[in-house]
């Protein structure tokens, strides 16, 4: 099994954790933000920096409006990031932080239908296009459950 950064143990690692988290009564929003967090950005901080390599990454015509538009991309994933990892400390959940768990909801959620609509047309699409429909869906499953349930018992709220 190849490991470190991008190998087999990094894409086996992320799923395991958020089956994790959705089993437990109490989910750890704590490691879910922060594992969203570095996701994002590391994928902010890729799409920013590296576009031409990200569009051929995918396979998609690269022109120079497509190159720009994955640079935009990869600014909202920044700032997505960056709002993550600011609220990771947060009781999040039910009324908590309601408005952070929609955004991600909504991001994961409608990007998730997004990208199975997109499969279910062309099922020959890449190997990518298929982790990435996965991720997206762990995630969005994920924050849905972190909105409809109440954080008690992960911190004492008064």
């Amino acid at each position: 099994m190849e490991t470190g950064f991008g190998g087999t143990d990094t894409l086996v690692c992320v799923p395991r954790i958020i089956v994790q988290m959705l089993t437990t009564k109490n989910m750890n929003t704590k490691l879910l933000m922060t594992v969203s967090a570095i996701v994002l950005g590391g994928a902010g901080i890729a799409l920013i920096f590296a576009p031409e390599e990200a569009v051929r990454f995918f396979m998609v015509g690269a022109d120079k409006q497509a190159v720009l538009f994955i640079q935009i991309i990869g600014a909202a994933y920044f700032a997505f990031a960056m709002l993550n990892w600011m609220t990771k400390d947060n009781a999040i959940g039910g009324i908590y932080n309601r408005p952070i768990a929609i955004a991600n909801v909504t991001h994961f959620g409608i990007a998730g239908l997004a990208l199975v609509k997109a499969l279910a047309a062309n099922p020959n699409l890449p190997y990518q296009w298929w982790a990435l429909t996965a991720f997206y869906a762990v995630f969005a499953i994920a924050f849905g459950i972190v909105f409809l349930r109440h954080p008690a018992g992960e911190k004492k709220l008064e």
